[in-house]
């Protein structure tokens, strides 16, 4: 039986789409980030489906994707004005949010949490599907990452279709960004940064007004942090096992022993044994981000079984692109 064809930006496919959403069915989504694992967030069914699919724990929490601010007061219950101020400036835009949830809505979607994580992306057709899905009654649309649960993030409709063969996914193209959104916890207070993404820490504190706390100065004075995606030491893991050196360590490494079925995401020049896979790493953090998966993806299909990937600068600008290689070397 052949795979369904891909969804592109006609009004047929957009329509398609929409009611694919409004039928409690799963579709894969094209956001700037990822690809998304869609359901209507409002649909106890449609979202445990997602969960089933991905094989992801029931408690572990989804991003609801919405049309526009809009909608946000129908899953919060309190906006803090810094929070306000940051949709302002970032929605639509790869920005999520966790504020505090409105009491029984969307329970299975924040994993029966107390806090809710919503975001508005900029895909043109993500954008699409979710205005004229407000038209259809679906307020918004929960949307993991469209891979197994802990597994290198989608980044092309294709990659959606390898993970789930027969699911109907929209081909929007390369993902622009190419890792997951930056996400602000804005529940408690103050700004706390839980993911870091392609949004600084510099450019979140200068919208709201004050420092944005770090996820570790912000457990030091409090006892409970809110749930959220993407928190897990190990994710974005490929089958080849994943280690992450600064570039004197590798020198060092491969001046010991010639490795033996090991790829390389290299950014400085290295000497490395002949025959073996490797691929240069962007000197731009945002270029950088918008090949990462893909390229883990490349390097592990060459069947190595190991992958050393040179450290990034330590600079804020390349945060989000760390955190996606510790937790994917953890």
């Amino acid at each position: 039986m052949s795979s369904p064809r891909f969804l592109g930006g006609s009004p047929p496919d957009i329509a398609l789409a929409v009611n694919t959403l409004a039928r409690g069915e799963l579709l894969g989504l094209p956001t700037e980030t990822v690809y998304g694992l869609a359901a209507d967030a409002l649909n106890p069914q449609a979202v445990a489906a997602i969960f089933k699919a991905k094989g992801r724990p029931a408690d572990h929490p989804l991003i609801v994707h919405l049309a526009s601010s809009a909608q946000v007061p129908l899953f919060a219950n309190d906006v803090p004005l810094f929070a306000q101020a940051l949709m302002d400036a970032f929605w639509p835009g790869p920005l999520t949010l966790i504020l505090p949830r409105r009491a029984g809505v969307a329970d299975a979607a924040a994993g029966g949490h107390a806090t809710i994580a919503l975001r508005c992306p900029s895909h043109p057709l993500a954008q699409q599907v979710l205005q004229q899905a407000l038209m259809a009654g679906v307020q918004g649309v929960a949307a993991p990452s469209a891979n197994l649960f802990g597994r290198v993030s989608p980044t092309t409709a294709q990659h959606v279709r390898e993970a789930f063969a027969d699911l109907t996914v929209m081909d929007g193209g390369d993902c622009e960004v190419g890792i997951e959104s930056t996400i602000v916890d804005v529940s408690r207070g103050a700004p706390v940064l839980l993911r870091p993404g392609m949004l600084t820490p510099a450019q979140l504190s200068t919208v709201c007004g004050a420092a944005v706390l770090t996820h570790a100065s912000a457990q030091a004075t409090e006892a409970v942090t809110p749930a959220a995606p993407g928190m897990l030491e190990s994710h974005y893991a490929p089958r080849a096992r994943v280690r992450l050196l600064s570039a004197t360590a590798l020198a060092d490494r491969l001046k010991q022993a010639a490795p033996q079925a090991t790829a390389f995401w290299l950014r400085s020049p290295q000497s490395l044994p002949p025959g073996l896979p490797w691929l240069r790493m962007p000197d731009d953090a945002a270029a950088c981000a918008h090949e990462l998966f893909a390229r883990l993806r490349e390097l592990d299909a060459a069947g190595v079984a190991e992958i050393w990937i040179e450290a990034p600068p330590d600079e804020a600008i390349w945060d989000g692109v760390r955190d996606r290689l510790l937790r994917a070397s953890a």
